[in-house]
């Protein structure tokens, strides 16, 4: 049940609604607090972000302690990059996992939008512009097809993305040809996508100041909008708390990457690609009828919701984030070859919306759990590489990371179920 909606039938209902009845219905705002705030979302299986965040912390103390070369402009700079690639297919993923899918065929995607790219573009001759084009549109249609099986045909995600990875990785290495490696112009369009940097410093300051002042402004008319409607609203104090965070977050961020290159162009895009999906998860219809999907089939078929129509349009949204993803992969090393999409890229997006907080039960998640959950996978990567540490030791610490988030998601359900929220 709603929680707005039960505030609405009790008021409808002629009793008068209490202070006490708008904590029990919506805790998070009844409190002033910061610190009962967390208490209450603790117990209640609403930690959001904050174990994810508290992680990430530990692993950059951890590493910066072994050694002092992990925090430096240089290596936060490249991180910021590195993570777009992967990040960008992991948004994909974020879509799949809210309805309780799961798209395995990702990784293939990736590879062979970058290969398709590469043999349009180089051995064809096709304009940059359009080739990239192409790429994408056919990583959208890849999850079409594979949306109509599972929707239409009812053959399950698994096995379907499944029969993609493997189909997808052979045509990938098909067109690719003998040869196996093409390469890339490096002065080209693709690889200005990961090369360019915004040197003037007014343009990471100033990206920090407008994403800070958006924040504020959507949150602040959030609130208005739920007085104005009658249900409880976060306090203004909580919102200038909020807002206080990112705005130090967001002007610590630009200042490091100031101190090296400046605000890279790869960070510029994912953090556009963040905010406007974000947008089409919590703010539009079609958002909600992908929550409520995750949420019961069966309850959203009966309320006259397009079941399959999401679905084919959520695997569509999969390979589309998988085709850039892949091509901002390419761009990274100016090259598609025959390991495009292979090796851990699979592992990596689905442990980075996992870690992320995107529930692997559905119905539960926000586009932001990529950057989070990316940004753990890649500094436990890239500390383990400044440290010369054997690949394997990654691989179990990734490993006990994604274990850790799976547990903690497992215990929020448990705890949200005692509390009548699931």
């Amino acid at each position: 049940m709603s929680r707005t909606w039960a505030l609405r039938k009790h008021k409808a209902g002629g009793g008068a609604v209490t202070a006490a009845d708008r904590r029990r219905l919506t805790p998070e705002f009844g409190a002033q607090n910061p610190l009962e705030i967390l208490k209450r979302r603790f117990h209640s299986g609403e930690l959001g972000s904050v174990p994810v965040a508290l992680g990430l912390i530990v692993v950059w103390i951890i590493f910066e302690s072994l050694n002092e070369n992990f925090l430096s402009p240089r290596n936060l700079s490249n991180l910021s990059v590195d993570i777009v690639g992967t990040g960008m297919i992991s948004v994909g993923v974020v879509f799949v996992l809210l309805l309780g899918e799961i798209d395995l065929s990702v990784g293939s995607v990736s590879g062979l939008a970058a290969a398709a790219f590469a043999v349009l573009n180089v051995s064809h001759g096709v304009p940059e512009g359009l080739a990239l084009l192409i790429a994408v549109l056919g990583g959208a249609a890849i999850g079409a097809v594979q949306g109509f099986f599972l929707a239409k045909v009812g053959v399950p995600a698994f096995v379907v993305t499944l029969a993609g990875l493997l189909g997808w990785n052979g045509l990938m290495l098909y067109i690719l040809g003998a040869n196996g490696t093409i390469n890339i112009d490096d002065k080209g369009l693709l690889a200005m996508l990961t090369g360019y940097y915004f040197h003037n410093v007014a343009a990471a300051y100033g990206l920090a100041a407008l994403g800070t002042a958006g924040y504020f402004l959507a949150s602040y008319h959030d609130a208005w909008r739920r007085r104005a409607a009658g249900v409880p609203a976060r306090p203004l104090s909580e919102i200038l708390l909020r807002t206080g965070v990112l705005a130090a977050i967001a002007m610590a961020s630009a200042f490091v990457l100031n101190q090296f290159l400046g605000l890279p162009l790869a960070l510029l895009i994912f953090l556009v690609v963040l905010v406007g999906l974000d947008c089409v998860l919590r703010r539009t219809r079609y958002g909600r009828m992908i929550f409520a999907l995750g949420g019961s089939v069966e309850a959203s078929r009966r309320t006259g919701l397009n079941v399959d129509l999401v679905r084919i349009s959520v695997f569509m949204m999969s390979g589309t984030m998988a085709a850039v993803g892949g091509l901002f992969l390419a761009s990274r090393v100016t090259s598609a070859s025959q390991t495009s999409g292979a090796g851990l890229l699979l592992m990596d997006v689905i442990a980075a919306a996992v870690i992320g907080g995107t529930s692997l039960f559905g119905g539960r998640g926000r586009t932001w759990s990529a950057l989070l959950g990316v940004l753990v996978i890649q500094s436990i990567a890239s500390g383990v590489a400044l440290m010369g540490i054997q690949t394997a030791v990654q691989f179990m610490i990734t490993g006990g990371v994604l274990l850790i988030a799976v547990v903690i998601d497992s215990l929020s359900r448990r705890a949200q179920r005692a509390h009548g929220r699931v």
